[in-house]
């Protein structure tokens, strides 16, 4: 069995479950698939994203060890990969993003009102919990 997301021609979206793509081409071509919404039956299929298998069952939680590995993984990824600024957060995200200097990752401390100012004026940047190093 195969979803696809559909639209009818007045761009009403449903979806639908089909045997397979033939399936779906000939209930398509002989106009035996209805708009839920209208009766319509000119039928396409929409713009669907792909679905990826997940590494874990569904509804399992990451252990709290996990969680704590994958936090720790990414601080070394950002403290790797990215210059730190430390207060100057706000100030050197504002250089990059008006192009006064080149694009670069960067990392550090803002506060509240500044990641408010930041986000007004739509500069991108994101918040991470940084999870110390140790156990203490």
């Amino acid at each position: 069995m195969i979803l696809f997301t559909l639209r009818c021609s007045s761009d009403h979206e449903f979806e639908g479950w089909f045997r397979d793509g033939e399936t779906f081409e000939a209930q398509q071509g002989a106009d035996e698939i209805a708009c839920p919404h209208c009766g319509d039956t000119k039928i396409e299929k929409a713009l669907m994203a792909p679905a990826i298998a997940r590494s874990r069952p569904a509804g399992l939680p990451m252990s709290p060890a996990q969680m704590r590995a994958a936090l720790l993984e990414l601080r070394r990824q950002v403290e790797t990969n990215c210059d730190y600024v430390g207060e100057r957060f706000a100030e050197e995200a504002r250089k990059i993003h008006y192009g006064e200097v080149d694009p670069h990752g960067i990392y550090g401390e803002a506060t509240k009102e500044e990641s408010h100012e930041l986000s007004e004026e739509g500069i991108s940047f994101g918040r991470i919990p940084w999870v110390p190093t140790t156990d203490a």
